[in-house]
């Protein structure tokens, strides 16, 4: 069920039985960074071209990027066609806990608290109490997309070989296991009870943190 209006769609949500206004943009209103509905799946204009050929009608050769399944896009639309806009969202949360496989966040402003499953946390081990991270939230139903945490994060190690003082062998490294759980590879000279900086992109080590 919908109604068109002059400015967007008016429908129903598949999963919900709540009105959801959908603007239409034009690709003259093309922007890198705007989002936008394309089979169902949400995703961020990253290039895009106006092309004007000889012969033919114009068209725009777009980038696209899936905001929620990564997918890297080649997108050619008509000049002048229509798509649906999303309004995307992201928020300051914190993490509280975990309860089996649902973490609990609190907004870092207003304090409410949310429950996210797993499947829509990025990176969920490298998460550790009153880490802050970005909930990514569809603004236009409160849908959360998935929440993120930063490509950095310091942790303690809690769990390592002891290290050599001055063993600073070029390239070697032992595993270490760190606050949340997670393991990664250290250089020799790190020891249980270092703080260390980590890539949660690469889950790699990155340098030792002083306290």
């Amino acid at each position: 069920m919908s109604r068109i209006t002059n400015s967007g769609i008016f429908g129903f949500h598949k999963n919900k039985d709540e009105l959801l206004f959908m603007p239409k943009v034009s690709t003259s209103d093309f922007r890198n960074g705007l989002t936008i509905l394309l089979n169902g799946e949400i995703y961020s204009i990253t290039e895009f071209l106006h092309v004007k050929p000889g012969k033919g009608g114009a068209f725009v050769r777009s980038k696209l990027k899936g905001v929620v399944n990564g997918k890297v896009l080649d997108k050619t639309f008509r000049a002048g066609e229509s798509v649906e806009a999303v309004r995307v969202e992201r928020r300051p949360y914190q993490f509280l806990y975990k309860d089996g496989d649902v973490y609990y966040f609190m907004h870092k402003e207003t304090f409410d608290q949310i429950p996210i499953p797993e499947e829509k946390l990025d990176r969920f081990e490298y998460l550790k109490e009153s880490q802050d991270v970005q909930v990514v939230v569809r603004a236009e139903n409160e849908e959360i997309l998935f929440a993120e945490i930063p490509d950095q994060v310091v942790m303690e190690v809690t769990e390592t070989e002891p290290g050599v003082k001055g063993d600073t062998a070029q390239g070697a490294t032992k595993p270490a296991t760190l606050e949340s759980g997670v393991t990664i590879q250290v250089p020799l000279f790190i020891n249980q009870g270092d703080k260390v900086k980590v890539n949660t992109k690469e889950g790699s080590y990155l340098e030792r943190v002083k306290n």
